[in-house]
């Protein structure tokens, strides 16, 4: 199989998605920091770039995070062609588990608000090289993580509070405000 790979400008501008025509994971992993990526023989390569500042992994991408100094149009090309080499030749993104589906815990109010947490909204945050957990449903405030290009962009802000926290009240009456977990 010839492995394509294409960019996606995501809403931070310090963090692009390079797309593949081939499912890396399932499931999503991030390696926010170098210290982190040593369990991903993947992220740990990515690393080795001085101008990679963050590793997110979801489904058919990979979003990478660079550094302040670095400009896109300099290192695009580099990174396209490493993530092609890398799925190429299968570089692991993590050792191998049992993929299984997503265990909700909780009340069943909790359970139904990470229903649609997965259903809904993860999909979406997944489209823009991010990534969103359910943390906590507690009187009335739901704290989600977001990571990937959702960790510290501009519009997450937006998203959180116009997007996710509209989406809930309306199908879960009980829910009066959405935040996000501090990194």
């Amino acid at each position: 199989m010839t492995i394509n790979v294409y960019t996606e400008q995501t809403p931070n501008p310090a963090t692009m998605k390079f797309m593949v025509n081939k499912l890396l994971i399932n499931g999503s992993e991030d390696f926010a920091t170098k210290e982190s990526a040593e369990a991903s023989p993947f992220a740990k390569e990515l690393y080795k770039f001085n101008f990679v500042n963050g590793v997110f992994f979801a489904s058919n991408f990979v979003t990478v995070t660079k550094t302040e100094d670095a400009e896109w149009a300099d290192i695009e090309a580099i990174l396209k062609e490493f993530v092609k080499g890398a799925v190429e030749s299968e570089l692991k993104i993590k050792d191998a588990t049992a993929d299984e589906a997503p265990a909700f815990e909780g009340s069943d109010l909790e359970i139904k608000i990470q229903q649609i947490l997965h259903d809904y909204v993860r999909p979406a945050v997944e489209q823009d090289g991010g990534a969103i957990s359910y943390k906590s449903f507690d009187e009335g405030v739901v704290t989600v993580e977001l990571r990937g290009s959702c960790s510290g962009c501009p519009s997450s802000t937006i998203t959180l509070k116009s997007g996710i926290q509209n989406l809930l009240q309306r199908m879960v009456p009980e829910v009066k405000e959405v935040v996000s977990m501090a990194l």
